[in-house]
């Protein structure tokens, strides 16, 4: 073992490095798939929306979109697992299909009810979860309560905790990120040598809000199932959602409708900021709102496996799969393999 100081050289640049070798530094290259950075796996897209638009106020007694599904028994017996900011219980009365929802706090809802940036992401989440599969035990965990962010090391280490701790069915994680090199080699890692040890646990991510084909991690990975979006015919694929084969599949994204904190939250992207408006835009939110992104079609997905797996008795590994097998058996031309709730 050496020890090789490389003072003066960015990130990327001493990767390249260490994987190439130096004559300079008197070091042989150790080849791909050894060494990378820290990457930050964030709810953003790359572009920096938030997820693909920020959330919309829906008036009090507003329904969920898409609707509660018509089988109360679906999900029951099934334990998903959300993975985001945290989970808010509001100040007024618990939507129907929400109660029983558990989870950690959402910090990005700040005291006096002013929302940050993402707040209320993880509520919103659940609450799809939910309307899928009424019947399934869902907790939240706060993860990406720092602006939406959390470093690659330690969402590796929360997974491993939670897979020892919160024996999920299903996994439902709206986050990632572009990569050095492709790829998220902890992540990587993780998956090889500890999930799939689980037996059966379905790990569903989002494929990323940035309207290109490029690779977003962890959703290309292949012990993952990724979902992209659609657009709000439900036929079409949405504009901002990543799509390519390394996309598995496609389910509702665009002006979903569901629980969301009550508070006031000032706007921060185009169009609601100066010099579009004369100042930032102001809303008060009373429990509900309208939102898109594949943020949100993932945990359609993930609750439609949940159903799955209450009326089958499958693993949550083997329902998936039979999900994508009837999506892809019935694949929208120009889109790939859809599924609806």
């Amino acid at each position: 073992m050496r020890l090789v100081w490389l003072r003066g050289l960015e990130t990327h640049d001493a990767l390249d490095l260490v994987r190439g070798g130096s004559e300079q530094f008197d070091i042989p290259g150790i080849g791909a798939g050894w060494a990378a950075p820290d990457h930050a796996v964030h709810i953003c897209g790359e572009a920096g929306h938030c997820p693909a638009t920020e959330p919309e106020p829906v008036g009090l007694g507003g329904s969920p979109y898409p609707p509660v599904a018509a089988d109360p028994a679906a999900g029951a017996g099934v334990k998903v697992l959300v993975l985001d900011t945290g989970l808010d219980t509001g100040t007024g009365a618990t939507p129907f299909w929400m109660h029983g929802v558990t989870g950690e706090p959402d910090p990005l809802v700040r005291p006096g009810r002013v929302l940050d940036p993402y707040a209320g992401h993880g509520t919103f989440i659940a609450g799809l979860v939910r309307a899928v599969a009424p019947r399934a035990e869902v907790r939240v965990l706060s993860l990406f309560s720092r602006g939406g962010a959390t470093w690659e090391s330690t969402l590796v280490q929360n997974l491993d905790h939670a897979l020892a701790t919160e024996f999920p069915d299903v996994i439902s994680m709206s986050a990632g990120t572009r990569t050095y090199q492709g790829g998220l080699l902890a992540f990587q890692v993780w998956g090889e040598q500890r999930l799939r040890h689980h037996k059966g646990v379905a790990l569903v991510v989002a494929a990323g809000n940035d309207g290109d084909r490029r690779f977003f991690w962890p959703a290309a990975s292949p012990f993952t199932v990724s979902v992209g979006a659609l657009g709000a015919d439900w036929r079409g694929r949405a504009g901002f959602s990543n799509f390519g084969g390394w996309v598995d599949v496609y389910a509702p994204g665009t002006d979903l409708v569901n629980a969301f904190p009550d508070g006031r939250f000032t706007y921060q992207e185009h169009p609601n900021i100066p010099p579009t408006l004369p100042q930032p835009r102001v809303e008060a939110f009373a429990g509900m709102a309208m939102w898109s992104g594949t943020s949100f079609s993932t945990p359609i997905v993930a609750g439609l496996v949940a159903a799955r797996m209450s009326r089958t008795g499958e693993s949550g590994r083997d329902a998936a799969a039979a999900l994508l097998a009837q999506a892809r058996a019935g694949a929208v031309p120009g889109v790939g393999a859809v599924l609806l709730p």
